[in-house]
């Protein structure tokens, strides 16, 4: 259930029904925008009774939430989300663009590519330390190394790491040294590890499953949410179809379905989508039309001889190409780049 207040309602008077709501069993979150303020009740909200708020003289109206998902709701969050790491943020006017490669193989390579996507505009470095893996017999990553590897790439170019949290174990080791925790797609609905993230403050980075309906992504969203940790963002990277040429097919309607829902950013990911290098520049233009707030590109300085997904990698001239073409695209959808 969402109370929305009138305009001009002196806070005194909103704590008042706060505390009546409470008495009544709810959660309230409440949501102070540029227009108005909304209370969000989360709970059994069955027994009470919606005509009894509407006769308090500051509530405007009072609107049932239909969809499972609470806190992800647009209706308790009505303005766009966005969350700021460090001198960077996701969501708004500003696009984020997050590049780096699959995984980290050393420091030459984590450091030069960290130079390279900076130099091209990039807010964010990603890399993989710890990665799952289709076979058990393919290249798992530096994991503790590779982490260290991260933050040297970090203190030298200043710019976020974005990696991935597989289990709970290293969580600690996570919040300490990551400034945004990814949850890969075949975590996407691993309830305890999201509940454990959701116990955090720091921004994560959630992806879709490969068979994940759009309600399904937003329901592991509330996990982390109904926790505590509202530094949620999400990531269409392409949902399994019968189509076998591409990687996976990117569905591109999910952005403006999820603006539509929910208010917290989304961003793509074309490289895990196409599969294919020479998809990626044509699926981060359309994701950036329809919408998206910011995209997650692998970019490797050799991806021939990458240890990982180099068949999807572009090299960092590819990506300097590509950043010039989408600050275009981003003037004409209101953006910066």
């Amino acid at each position: 259930m969402v109370i929305v207040i009138k305009p001009k309602t002196a806070q005194e008077d909103i704590e008042k029904i706060k505390r009546k709501m409470e008495s009544l069993g709810c959660e309230v979150y409440e949501t102070i925008g540029e227009n108005r303020q909304i209370l969000g009740l989360v709970g059994d909200t069955s027994k009470i009774d919606p005509d009894l708020i509407k006769a308090n003289r500051y509530v405007e109206k009072v609107m049932h939430v239909q969809e499972p998902y609470k806190k992800v709701n647009r209706l308790f969050h009505p303005e766009d989300s966005v969350i700021n790491i460090g001198n960077s943020s996701i969501g708004g006017e500003k696009l984020a663009i997050i590049a780096g490669p699959c995984s980290v193989e050393n420091e030459e390579q984590i450091v030069t590519i960290a130079e390279q996507v900076k130099a091209s505009g990039a807010t964010f470095l990603r890399g993989g330390a710890f990665k799952p893996r289709t076979s058990p017999y393919s290249f798992q990553g530096l994991r503790e190394e590779g982490l260290e590897l991260l933050k040297i790439a970090r203190e030298k170019t200043g710019l976020p790491i974005v990696t991935e949290l597989m289990t709970t174990d290293y969580i600690d080791r996570f919040v300490e040294d990551v400034d945004v925790i990814q949850i890969g797609a075949r975590n996407m609905q691993n309830f305890d590890l999201l509940k454990a993230v959701g116990k955090t403050d720091k921004p994560i980075l959630l992806k879709r499953g490969m068979s994940a309906t759009i309600e399904e992504l937003l329901m592991a969203a509330e996990y982390i949410m109904s926790e505590g940790n509202e530094n949620v963002i999400l990531c269409e990277r392409g949902v399994r179809t019968f189509e076998k040429y591409t990687r996976n097919t990117l569905d591109l309607s999910a952005i403006p379905v999820i603006k539509k829902l929910s208010h917290l950013p989304v961003i793509v990911d074309p490289s895990h989508a196409g599969g294919l290098w020479w998809l990626v520049e044509p699926l981060a233009k359309a994701a950036i039309t329809v919408g998206a707030d910011g995209l997650m590109i692998e970019v490797h300085n050799d991806p021939s001889n990458a240890k990982c997904d180099g068949q999807q990698s572009i090299t960092p001239e590819r990506f300097d190409s590509l950043t010039k073409t989408l600050k275009k695209i981003a003037t004409i959808e209101n953006k910066k780049l």
